[in-house]
């Protein structure tokens, strides 16, 4: 490719509203440019990487024995109402209606649509199991779009299907899956960790994530550096303290605290730490009668609640955090003083496994200014209800027993499901057995947000001048540049016969032939990424030389003209 027919279009500063470094950057680079609100044009240099990294996904799909299909953004409403998504995606989904009123789905996602082609193609054990798998466009209505392609509107996704005939079939495609992802990973030239996630809302059993590590993470990675360990902080079990409870040592009092209702304030005017305080968090949630219940969660003073494992509570519905007026309804009280002895009315009250383990600890009085010191259980007040309820924190206990946990940020970027039955199930999608009997199929599902990729890769290889890409997916893997081509017969014959050896190689490579002085040339390139360049100039060829210089070598090294494209062999090796 020369650079005088191709489209470069780079900016020296990058518009107002990008927030983040990979947003910034792949709007100075050109490789995107915003239509609309979470929605941008793939530009020529951008359109390059996501191209490469599809065909990095798909030969490694491929190579798993996936069979790639390709089924369409804009989906029946009746299929996703046999699942009952239709109405619990809520407004993420982009519902539209064609001309006679029809009510269709821009898909942010193909559960149904592929169980629907499994139903009606596949009849017999004989042809299971089998993984569709497709690179499509997505669209998911998202109420703040923000970060460029790292949250958008619309984007391209890999999303693949599995189809077995048991639970045991199921486990052998999700590993075969997993495997697939870290030679994609891999391949990218990414520094990634797979963890054990959530299903969320998609539902069915295990899942992992596959997560990006960058600083700029919205996501946190909990793993132990000593064990296999890892898991996402919605997924990370925290572990009871290893002591038993002490015994109590202290009388229960109401003590004054005027002003005082965060934990961290009332430890201060107690002049006590803050893991001796516990935190009460009362939510109100919905029951099948459609009533509402109150529960209140406590965890100590220093840890957070963990809304997901609180979601999957025993007898806990659809919450949300409850108001003001159903706190005072419930604890005579305002927040900030609310504790478990003796509320106003019957709740349900689940302590963390830490707080079941803590004596003589500090809570609410439910009395405005005032909190209990010295409470106890089964003493001040019932032995409550244990569960696992907290955020972990760095230095717990790792749940495999061989060490302790540390946090880092991650970016996912792909996320392999174990469903079971739970879409073939609500579409009846079965096959028969050997016996002639009907059974439901098993099914795993698994996405790598490719356009995503882009985003991550950035975020976690950047620096003062622009993109630094791996070599797999930069959108050239080496640029020529000639100093004065368009003056010196010497120049331009060396860069052309280099180009025309690169090509010959197989190496991805692009000539810079507009005539740019050296420095703008430079800074182009930096900004773009291209990872390797060489610099043809005039002074350098009569010595026989070249220069080559890395994206991340702060000096460029000399080459010998006639085993250039034998040392960029070896780089790209």
């Amino acid at each position: 490719m020369r650079a005088s027919r191709f489209f470069i279009s780079t900016l020296k500063e990058a518009p107002s509203d990008a927030e983040i470094v990979s947003h910034k950057l792949m709007l100075r680079a050109g490789m995107i440019k915003r239509l609309g609100s979470g929605i941008y044009n793939y530009m020529p240099m951008g359109l390059r990487v996501i191209r490469k990294v599809e065909h990095i996904v798909r030969e490694e799909m491929n190579r798993a024995g996936a069979v790639e299909l390709l089924m369409p953004l804009v989906q029946p409403a009746e299929l996703w109402q046999e699942t009952g998504r239709w109405d619990k995606m809520g407004p993420e989904l982009l519902r539209l209606q064609d001309r006679h009123g029809r009510d269709y789905a821009m898909q942010p996602t193909s559960e149904e649509v592929v169980t629907d082609i499994a139903r009606s193609e596949i009849k017999s054990y004989r042809q299971l199991p089998v993984n569709f798998y497709h690179i499509q466009t997505k669209f998911r209505d998202e109420r703040r779009p923000r970060f460029g392609l790292m949250r958008g509107r619309e984007f391209t996704m890999k999303d693949a299907y599995s189809f077995d005939r048991d639970v045991e079939g199921l486990k052998h495609s999700y590993q075969v899956m997993v495997d697939a992802y870290t030679r994609i990973f891999h391949r990218f030239g990414l520094n990634f960790r797979a963890v054990a996630a959530d299903n969320g809302a998609i539902g069915g059993s295990g899942s992992q994530e596959f997560h990006v590590i960058a600083d700029t993470g919205e996501d946190a990675l909990v793993y132990c550096p000593t064990s296999d360990y890892a898991a996402n902080m919605e997924a990370a079990e925290a572990m009871a303290p290893a002591a038993e409870r002490a015994p109590a040592a202290q009388a229960m009092t109401k003590t004054a605290t005027p002003g005082k209702s965060r934990c961290e304030d009332v430890a201060a005017l107690l002049g006590i730490s803050l893991r001796q305080t516990v935190k009460s968090i009362v939510l109100s949630a919905e029951k099948e009668d459609g009533t509402r219940e109150i529960w209140m969660l406590l965890v100590r003073g220093d840890h957070e609640l963990n809304e997901v494992k609180a979601g999957k509570l025993p007898g806990m519905g659809p919450f949300r955090f409850a108001s003001d007026s159903e706190i005072f309804d419930y604890f005579g009280s305002k927040p900030g003083y609310l504790g478990p002895v003796n509320p106003a009315k019957p709740v349900k009250i689940v302590a963390d496994r830490t707080v079941a383990a803590m004596s003589d600890f500090v809570c609410g009085a439910n009395e405005e200014d005032f909190h209990y010191t010295g409470a106890n259980w089964g003493r001040d007040l019932p032995e409550p209800m244990v569960a696992d309820i907290r955020n972990v924190v760095s230095g717990d206990t790792s749940p495999d027993g061989k060490g302790v946990l540390e946090i880092q940020r991650g970016i996912e970027v792909g996320h392999v499901f174990q469903l079971g039955t739970r879409y073939s199930e609500d579409m009846k999608a079965t096959y028969l057995d050997e016996n002639g009997k009907p059974q439901l199929m098993q099914m795993g599902c698994y996405g790598i947000g490719v356009t995503r990729i882009l985003g991550a890769a950035i975020e976690q290889n950047f620096d003062a001048k622009g993109i630094i890409w791996p070599s797999s997916i930069a959108p050239f893997e080496v640029v020529l540049c000639p100093m004065g081509m368009d003056r010196s017969e010497l120049v331009r014959e060396a860069a052309e016969q280099l180009y025309a050896q690169l090509s010959e190689a197989g190496i991805d490579v692009i000539l810079d032939d507009r005539g740019e002085r050296p420095g703008a040339m430079f800074a182009d390139w930096e900004l773009i990424g291209v990872p390797h360049r060489v610099v043809i100039g005039e002074r350098s060829l009569k010595e026989g030389m070249l220069e080559y210089q890395g994206r991340r070598d702060e000096a460029a090294t000399p080459v010998a003209q006639d085993g250039m494209t034998a040392f960029l062999q070896a780089k790209l090796a």
